[in-house]
């Protein structure tokens, strides 16, 4: 059954739905947004009432995570929906969950400045967190751009906007060894510094699986897509018989 099959007032609730869902996952993204450089600036200041403010604010995201999930897979249940469809509530259900990680990332850098409280952060590396920040905060609302825009192009060049947040990533990681080094700052702060370049790493990594889930939306491409067909070509090399 097809969607044309489908007597209007189905079609018509079916679709509501799926922009309820799309609007929905939005406003989480939109959440995370705003709150990478909420907890950059926490972790620079060392608030820890914002920092408080920030951990108590990812219930209610993971809660509506738990509830858009469950509305998907009762449509795929109910509805059994086709093609672009199918693609688009698949995408949604692996979307939520790249968001709603990337909601806890940003609790997990607020959390830092707790861990860290009393301890200066030379300037090199609060430079480099200002940086990381701002990376990771863009590499987001892109991904969630090219997910509104149902844009496959945007979402493709994701992956190259990444390489930026990489690479301050390991710069962050050599000054954080330097200053170490050098009696700027202890073994313990070093590790508690380090774990946060890695969460703005992962979520960086988050925007670039957006990236790819919008393609697998828009096309039906996924990068799992391009491994197989290596494995196919070398099955294909190897079965073909030696030439006279």
């Amino acid at each position: 059954m097809t969607d044309a099959d489908l007597p209007l007032d189905v079609r018509r609730g079916f679709h509501h739905t799926l922009e309820e869902i799309r609007q929905e996952m939005v406003h989480m993204a939109a959440l995370v947004t705003e709150g990478i450089p909420r907890a950059t600036e926490t972790l620079l200041s060392q608030d820890l009432a914002e920092a408080q403010a920030i951990v108590d604010g990812d219930d209610p995201l993971d809660a509506k995570a738990v509830e858009l999930e469950e509305t998907c897979y009762q449509v795929l249940a109910l509805q059994q929906p086709m093609a672009s469809d199918l693609r688009s509530i698949v995408t949604a259900v692996r979307m939520i969950a790249e968001i709603e990680r990337s909601g806890d990332l940003v609790v997990n850098i607020a959390k830092s400045a707790r861990r860290i409280l009393g301890n200066e952060i030379p300037a090199r590396l609060r430079g480099l967190i200002g940086q990381m920040g701002e990376e990771a905060t863009t590499l987001f609302r892109v991904a969630m751009d090219s997910y509104i825009d149902g844009d496959a192009a945007l979402a493709a060049a994701i992956d190259d906007l990444d390489d930026r947040l990489d690479s301050l990533h390991r710069d962050y990681i050599q000054e954080i060894f330097r200053a170490n080094h050098d009696g700027d700052i202890s073994v313990q702060v070093a590790i508690q510094l380090a774990l946060v370049g890695r969460y703005y790493e992962r979520i960086g990594d988050h925007a670039v699986n957006i990236g790819e889930r919008v393609r697998y939306m828009v096309t039906g491409w996924l990068p799992e897509h391009t491994g197989a067909a290596r494995v196919a070509a070398r099955r294909s090399s190897r079965d073909e018989p030696p030439r006279g």
